[in-house]
């Protein structure tokens, strides 16, 4: 039997969430649990329930509002899987998403893969497609995480012991949690390798925190950047660069 993969939801307010379920339930990857977890909301709940109950393979998680970080960190500890795949609530897996990304996973026996990813608008509509950085050589990849995060969350699958091996997410950082992570583990010696297809898609909508919060955001990369560029530095240095 194929590894079993968590796909884990952070949940927060938002309308778009049964369409998440939707195409994380259409996986044709055999071995699949689906994890909600509402981080304290207020409305759109009620989108979720005709997903739960008996017999059905959606599991609710309801917590109190601690932000994304602390909604996946609940998830992934809660997760059955040996895998974890994060899909955000306002974002689409395409059906073979699972199943391609961990074929190339095991073959490659990686720990955590990223791929490209194609954007769409309120109304499923495509805008860009194919998005992704791209790298000639692993060192060039490492040098552009200094200034930037090319790795979209959304596509990531990675094995949950690496999560717990390397404390899961910061808690304390609302909106780069993930740019913060994807370092520690390349830190940590651990291959990030990329798969070169267009496996979810990736909501682009005015209400979505990236759009709200650009300031704040930017300044907590720049804080990300701060704590991890000395060591990163010297690990390209390791590696000749």
């Amino acid at each position: 039997m194929m590894p079993k993969v968590s796909i884990v939801i952070p949940f927060y307010n938002d309308s778009y969430v049964d369409q998440a379920i939707t195409s994380a339930l259409a996986q044709t990857y055999p071995n699949v649990e689906i994890i909600v977890v509402d981080d304290g909301s207020t409305r759109y709940a009620e989108k979720i329930t005709p997903f739960t109950g008996h017999g059905r393979n959606v599991h609710y998680l309801g917590k109190a509002n601690g932000g994304t970080a602390s909604a996946l960190n609940h998830g992934i500890r809660m997760a059955s899987g040996e895998y974890i795949a994060w899909l955000s609530s306002d974002d689409l897996f395409y059906p073979h998403k699972l199943m391609m990304q961990m074929q190339y996973m095991l073959a490659a026996k990686a720990k955590i893969s990223f791929t490209a990813f194609d954007m769409i608008d309120e109304h499923n509509r495509i805008t860009q497609s194919g998005i992704a950085g791209r790298f000639p050589t692993v060192q060039a990849f490492y040098r552009a995480m200094l200034t930037t995060n090319p790795i979209n969350g959304c596509t990531v699958i990675a094995s949950r012991n690496l999560y717990l091996q390397m404390g899961l997410f910061n808690e304390g950082l609302t909106y780069t949690h993930d740019y913060d992570l994807w370092l520690r583990i390349i830190l940590a010696r651990h291959d990030v390798v990329f798969l070169d297809q267009a496996l979810i898609k990736y909501r682009w909508h005015s209400q979505m925190g990236t759009v709200k919060y650009r300031p704040a955001i930017d300044n907590e990369i720049r804080m990300v950047q701060n704590a991890h560029t000395p060591a990163m530095l010297s690990y390209l240095s390791e590696l000749g660069v």
